[in-house]
């Protein structure tokens, strides 16, 4: 007999805001990066990276900040390489990303071993003054740890940076018009570069946010297609920051509704309820795409031949 009440919606709420965080950070970034007119599906690969490396830091320093900054750095390492290899040898960016994937959950089982079973320090939460103490809300959403604000932060910037500065139109120029904003004298490969380095640092402080504050542990394979979800969630959002925000709470939401829908007892099967978040995303991809409405950089996944 399922028992609804069971369901804290105070919990609930604050649950899918720490959910989405991973997710968010990820597809943030992934979208910077294709707004450049480039597209990277190694997320996943930088994602796993970023888990187990900031894991390992913040073990051995006993500082989760300092494994966050590690899981940046070396999952920006990781996106240098797809970024050498797709703008100054020309490799297939689609392979090239797919072979990020595969070098990244390969890698992290590798650096990982030694770690399994091992407990990490982890952010504490911030009590924002007075935020806090309101009834119902400031538990909702005024009492998390700083990467949850900083990723909602993230979204903002990366908005105004796009619409707001001489650089993010340059970037989107770039992301339209590789051959355009070429002739005009912009560093189309070094202006690319830049935003797969960030896409990689964002897809790497993912990863850490799920070893280090959602599940404080390593688990090989713990990203569990969250870097595909994020790459998803770019095409539902239509390459707009504010519906990034919006498709990985949305995410985040089916995820917890069906955790907390197995705990309540629902009369549903659990590899049901499991593949919800996966099964909501496909549906919601399908209804976009016979829309027709896409709003992709138009020079995206093009490989750019800088002429003389």
């Amino acid at each position: 007999m399922m028992d609804l009440s069971s369901i804290n919606p105070i919990l609930l709420v604050a649950s899918i805001m720490v959910s989405a965080t991973p997710i968010l950070l990820a597809a943030i970034g992934e979208m910077v990066v294709e707004k450049s007119g480039v597209l990277n599906l190694g997320v996943e690969g930088m994602m796993i990276t970023g888990a187990v490396v900031g894991f390992a830091v913040a073990v051995n320093s006993t500082s989760p900040a300092l494994g966050f900054v590690a899981a940046a750095l070396a999952s920006a390492l990781l996106a240098l390489s797809f970024g050498l290899l797709t703008q100054f040898l020309l490799s297939n960016q689609v392979a090239t990303g797919l072979g990020l994937t595969l070098v990244g959950l390969g890698l992290s089982s590798l650096i990982g071993k030694p770690y399994e079973g091992m407990k990490s320090p982890t952010l504490p939460k911030l009590d924002i003054p007075l935020l806090s103490d309101l009834p119902v809300v400031g538990r909702m959403l005024f009492s998390h740890d700083l990467m949850v604000y900083f990723s909602l932060a993230l979204v903002v910037a990366v908005w105004a940076f796009l619409k707001h500065t001489r650089a993010g139109l340059i970037l989107r120029a770039v992301g339209e018009s590789h051959d355009s904003a070429h002739a005009l004298g912009y560093k189309v490969v070094i202006i690319r570069l830049m935003a797969i380095l960030f896409g990689g640092a964002c897809a790497g402080l993912g990863g850490a946010y799920l070893s280090l504050v959602r599940v404080p542990q390593w688990t090989e394979g713990m990203t569990a297609g969250a870097g595909w979800i994020a790459l998803a969630i770019v095409v539902f959002a239509s390459w707009r920051p504010g519906r990034v925000a919006i498709g990985a709470y949305l995410f985040g939401g089916v995820t917890v509704l069906q955790l907390n829908l197995q705990a309540a007892g629902a009369a549903v099967p659990v590899a049901l309820l499991s593949a919800s978040p996966y099964l909501v995303t496909i549906l919601v991809l399908v209804i976009i795409s016979a829309r027709g409405a896409h709003a992709a950089p138009a020079s995206l996944g093009r490989p750019f031949h800088a002429s003389s």
